[in-house]
């Protein structure tokens, strides 16, 4: 972001308040997630965000709900609802759900579309280095949580790590040194 030289920083603050007001609602116009993050903050509140997680879900059933075309196909739809949690959590700042949406998407793609992982090919090496990936991500997440937190996502950390070691990305779990099981860190 660039800085604001000192003359135009006392120019701007020496405008009308009228006209600073217009000039301040143009500018977050153009920000889509900056106006989500207003809305949420100023209007809804923490009282919306079990319904922005719910929106994600949904989203991730309904990638599920039908079965992928290829293992590339469901990598970059998989990379799509990636995408929708970045922005849940960048307007929610919800650290919680950005580990649980993940595991989901991670763990539903082993239940609901195993075929496309299941056993290592040059179609699924891509896939498969994107799951190893995004686990190691959200592992890494999980440990920086409150025990009580990492509590919660116990049961499904562990068998998000059981399906990576059974599967195809057990390959790339192993270069990425990822655990085979998850241990609560005090």
């Amino acid at each position: 972001m660039a800085k604001l030289e000192k003359d135009l920083q006392q120019a701007i603050l020496s405008m009308p308040q009228k006209e600073k007001d217009k000039l301040l609602l143009k500018l977050i116009s153009k920000d889509d997630i900056l106006t989500q993050q207003l809305q949420f903050m100023l209007i809804e509140g923490n009282s919306s965000i079990d319904y922005r997680r719910d929106e994600v879900k949904a989203a991730i059933d309904k990638l599920y709900r039908t079965d992928a075309y290829s293992s590339g196909y469901l990598m970059m739809d998989m990379r799509y609802i990636n995408a929708e949690i970045t922005r849940h959590v960048k307007v929610t700042k919800d650290k919680y759900g950005e580990i649980e949406l993940t595991i989901k998407l991670l763990k539903d793609c082993f239940e609901k579309q195993l075929k496309w992982i299941q056993k290592y090919s040059a179609k699924s090496d891509t896939l498969s280095n994107y799951v190893a990936k995004r686990t190691d991500f959200i592992l890494k997440k999980l440990v920086k949580m409150h025990p009580d937190i990492q509590f919660d996502f116990h049961a499904d950390a562990n068998i998000l790590l059981e399906y990576i070691y059974s599967y195809a990305p057990s390959y790339y779990a192993k270069l990425m040194a990822l655990p085979r099981t998850f241990e609560i860190s005090e």
